[in-house]
């Protein structure tokens, strides 16, 4: 399945997509939360389509979407997870993941707007596969990491680096801003994807091409990324984990190239669909 959440912010309703056009299936009654994953919904969704197929409501192309999960507790991101992109970064490989977290209120819809923050000189750009958790992971065993996952989805990984590497202490100051998490357009479900670990993802700003990779290349894939964060905090049913961005970022460019207004960010993974932001101020 292809889940999407569609209208204004805050006030979105779950929907659907089938055969390429997106349904509204807010009759079914929930959002696509913790509580949703929870409870076995996606198994739940599905027979209710089943059922309710030639009576779903289309939505309207023009509908604003939001992003596909509702109210996660916490997203928890994956730097340096790319040989290409630790080297442009002048950094060492890592032994083990580099963990943090942005803020859940940095998420936001696939097509909003990317806000730079008051004061942003350096906000940059970060294609990346996430994974949304299925049920309460503690201590997960690498072998069995993929039966958490509820599905994939697109992720901007908007990132202040003058925040995130200039201003101490740790790097969630420069990655959870307002606006820094647009997530989607779908969340993919493990069935619709043929290989999560095979997906090319790109990102071009204002038409150029910056960044063209592919998961092939992750150092830590995603059931050893579940099953070592799951080591130090518990991922609960709806948590994003974003598993980090080849090269072609803007800080890795010599000289730097970073956001500004009016830039449009497009992006994509094969497989997850494609996302677009225009870049305001604040």
């Amino acid at each position: 399945m292809l889940l999407i959440r569609h209208g204004q912010p805050g006030h979105e309703k779950p929907g659907i997509v089938l055969d390429g056009q997106h349904y509204d299936v807010s009759d079914f009654a929930e959002d696509y939360d913790e509580r949703f994953f929870a409870t076995d919904g996606l198994r739940r969704l599905a027979a209710f389509v089943d059922v309710q197929r030639e009576l779903l409501l289309p939505v309207p192309a023009t509908q604003r979407l939001g992003p596909p999960v509702a109210r996660p507790s916490k997203i928890v991101c994956a730097g340096l997870n790319y040989t290409d992109h630790a080297q442009e970064m002048g950094l060492p490989l890592p032994t083990e993941p580099v963990i943090f977290l942005k803020a859940p209120s940095a998420l936001t819809g696939p097509n909003d707007a990317i806000i730079l923050p008051k004061n942003s000189v350096k906000t940059d750009w970060e294609v990346e596969l996430a994974v949304v958790i299925r049920k309460r992971a503690a201590y997960v065993d690498e072998a069995d990491a993929l039966n958490y996952v509820a599905g994939y989805a697109l992720l901007n990984d908007v990132s202040e680096r003058a925040y995130q590497l200039e201003r101490g202490g740790t790097w969630d100051k420069g990655k959870g801003c307002d606006t820094f998490a647009p997530l989607g357009p779908w969340l993919v479900t493990p069935d619709e994807l043929a290989d999560p670990a095979n997906l090319r993802l790109w990102l071009k700003v204002n038409g150029e091409t910056y960044q063209s990779g592919s998961t092939a290349n992750l150092i830590f894939g995603v059931p050893y990324l579940i099953s070592y964060i799951s080591q130090f905090m518990t991922l609960l049913p709806g948590d994003i984990v974003s598993t980090g961005t080849p090269a072609g970022v803007g800080s890795g460019r010599k000289p730097p190239r970073f956001l500004a207004p009016g830039d449009v960010v497009e992006l994509g993974i094969t497989g997850l669909g494609v996302a677009r932001q225009t870049v305001r101020s604040f």
